[in-house]
């Protein structure tokens, strides 16, 4: 009741503007035409012309819809129509002049005059309401409501449509106060009404004498670099700041206020945008049967995420962890509803089951992303490590090999190269074996090489945010260690693309960027949370864990690297291995683990796998790895040893015992 009474009253009000504008153009065209001293005979004609012209023109202006919409967001589209209703009404005007009326006595140039005036009125009230709606209503809301007052970092697209989104919707608690923009030809220039009042280099001190309560970062092609930058500014002046999503969201024209969200990690990290050649993976996925091992992990739930985009035939979904496989299954079904989705509970060990899913649903593209992961626990479990990460790919291979297959994409790991631990040694058995049946199946193989995700379960991000959140402390293993890092989707799109260009044997690697140093990843996380690290939270080292490398690697010596033609994708050369061999020892590993003969595990994966170097005390290589001087350096210059961080360990744990 109260809406419609609301809607009744700003009708009468809108039918009473608008009397006022017809009545007034038309006696404004009496005077213009008669130099402000008009006859009695054309008093008398005004007169009997006014009310007819009023019922004309409401009547053609209710037609055309000029009695609805808002004015508050009027643009150029609306002039167009206002154009096209005073244009109708003109003419009905003389056409009642000469068919009713009559044409004796009545001016032409007033009826020109008329339909002149009557335009620019109608569209001056608009804008002017506009203005006042965008510009003085706002100053005055801001005022009355303490509204906080922002600064937009970026006077582009993306900026100016968040001001305009800001200044047109009332439920937006925020007043604009300008913008910033290193551009020199944008400083001192006005855009949507508000003057870009310097650089970044400036802001601290813009924040301050504005009165800045938040900064919103509206440079969605922002590097990590640059992103770290405005953030070390905004941290400086002491105030919030916040950011939008990504390129991706300007060109789908998706930037509004609602988008705007706190800095995370991954836009610091600086990831560029994945550019993925969409037809070559629509014809390598589209309508073909897809098998997605491993589907309820994080890799595997957004490989079936990506591939559903590309319409295949069927999406199988496996994996052995049941709730987890619900919900992937219940997300696709809900955004994917044409795609056929079978999500099937199993274990890659199991050979019976592999081969009657595979008999069952005959796939054409198989993703093998299953595989037990964390580094230390799989060190004290080594037995369970080698039986999923080789036998279960050994299984999951043979099945696309005896089934014909056309494509099957193995996800590995940075872990695989050199490596000083179970996962690691288990992950290059497994590209070995992959690798070896490439060679005599019409199945393609190829592997594809990446280092951590962001955001995965059990990943480093993650942790650290729920020891921010508990107040500390965070827990680095080393102050020197460095890893690869790059986003879920990014990785799995990659994966799709290595995947459309395999031929067969390949070991594709990701282009993982720079490396990244943990403790400089804690301390902005510690700072994007608002506190300052080593005062409002402690950062303490706890030691290498069992396995761990202070630096990963993506090659190993012997591969080779050649470029692809995609830029962030390159390819490795092949290993060799004798098949007999290579069979008789995956074999011997499987009788070792069935037998859980620990050390019989760990032998046979140092026979497979010769470059796999555990940690064990007087192993030289496994010195070296950890101390290579032109790369492992601390701030002072001081190559860091082993013998340092068995030091520090050791203090650690004497401390903790005191």
């Amino acid at each position: 009741m109260k809406s419609s009474l609301v809607l009744s009253k700003r009708s009468w009000i809108i039918f009473g503007l608008k009397t006022v504008i017809i009545a007034s153009a038309f006696f404004l065209a009496f005077l213009l035409r008669f130099d402000f001293q008009i006859p009695g005979a054309q008093w008398r004609i005004f007169l009997e012309m006014v009310l007819p012209v009023l019922l004309i023109k409401h009547a053609i202006f209710w037609g055309f819809g000029l009695s609805h919409g808002w004015w508050r967001y009027v643009s150029l589209a609306d002039v167009f129509d206002v154009f096209k209703a005073n244009l109708a009404a003109s003419l009905a005007v003389v056409l009642y002049v000469v068919f009713v009326h009559g044409v004796a006595g009545v001016p032409r140039s007033v009826l020109i005059l008329d339909g002149v005036f009557c335009f620019l009125f109608s569209c001056g009230v608009r804008f002017l309401t506009r203005a006042f709606r965008e510009n003085y209503f706002p100053r005055l809301r801001a005022r009355s409501l303490n509204q906080k007052r922002v600064l937009i970092v970026g006077a582009g697209q993306a900026g100016q449509m968040l001001v305009r989104e800001i200044r047109s919707n009332p439920d937006i608690d925020k007043t604009v106060a300008g913008f910033v923009d290193d551009d020199a030809e944008k400083q001192g220039r006005r855009f949507q009404g508000f003057k870009v009042l310097g650089g970044q280099e400036r802001l601290a001190e813009l924040c301050a004498r504005e009165k800045i309560d938040e900064v919103i970062i509206a440079i969605p092609s922002a590097t990590g670099k640059q992103l770290r930058k405005i953030v070390e500014r905004c941290q400086g002046a002491g105030v919030a700041f916040k950011t939008l999503p990504g390129v991706g969201d300007l060109i789908e024209g998706r930037v509004t206020i609602q988008q705007v969200r706190p800095v995370d990690v991954e836009d610091l990290l600086g990831r560029d945008m994945v550019r993925i050649e969409v037809d070559r993976i629509k014809a390598f996925l589209g309508g073909k049967r897809v098998l997605v091992t491993g589907a309820a992990g994080s890799i595997g739930s957004e490989i079936c995420r990506q591939v559903a985009r590309f319409g295949p035939a069927k999406l199988v979904l496996f994996d052995n962890a049941e709730s987890p496989l619900f919900y992937v299954e219940k997300e696709l079904g809900e955004a994917f509803p044409d795609i056929p989705v079978a999500a099937i509970i199993g274990d890659v060990r199991y050979r019976a089951r592999v081969e009657a899913i595979f008999d069952e649903f005959q796939p054409q593209v198989v993703f093998h992303a299953a595989a037990y992961k964390h580094v230390p626990m799989m060190e004290h479990n080594p037995a369970e490590a080698a039986n999923n990460n080789v036998r279960g790919t050994k299984i999951i291979a043979d099945a696309a090999h005896v089934f014909k297959a056309e494509s099957f994409v193995m996800i590995s790991t940075d872990k695989a190269v050199n490596p000083t631990n179970i996962m690691g040694a288990t992950k290059r058995a497994a590209e070995l074996y992959v690798q070896d049946l490439s060679r005599r199946s019409k199945t393609q193989y190829v592997t594809v090489r990446f280092g951590n995700v962001l955001g995965s379960a059990g990943s480093v991000v993650p942790i650290f945010k729920s020891q921010i959140a508990a107040g500390g402390p965070i827990k680095v293993t080393h102050p020197e260690v460095t890893r690869f890092f790059m986003t879920i989707p990014e990785a799995t799109q990659l994966v799709l693309q290595a995947g459309s260009m395999g031929k067969g044997g390949e070991i594709f690697l990701l282009d993982m960027g720079e490396p990244v140093k943990i403790l400089n990843l804690a301390e902005q996380l510690i700072r994007l949370s608002g506190m300052r690290p080593y005062e409002d939270v402690e950062i303490v080292f706890t030691g290498l864990r069992p396995g761990e490398k202070l630096y990963e690697e993506l090659l190993l010596a012997g591969e080779g690297i050649m470029p692809t033609a995609h830029e962030k994708i390159r390819v490795a050369r092949a290993a060799f291995c004798e098949p007999q061999i290579l069979a008789r020892q995956i074999e011997e590993l499987y009788q070792a683990e069935r037998a859980m003969d620990m050390e019989r595990v760990r032998a046979l994966l140092r026979t497979i796998v010769p470059e796999y170097q555990p940690p064990e005390p007087g192993n030289p290589a496994y010195e070296q790895l950890f101390v290579e001087p032109d790369r492992r350096q601390n701030q002072e210059g001081v190559v860091i040893r082993l013998a340092d961080r068995r030091h520090r360990r050791g203090r650690v744990a004497g401390e903790k015992a005191g």
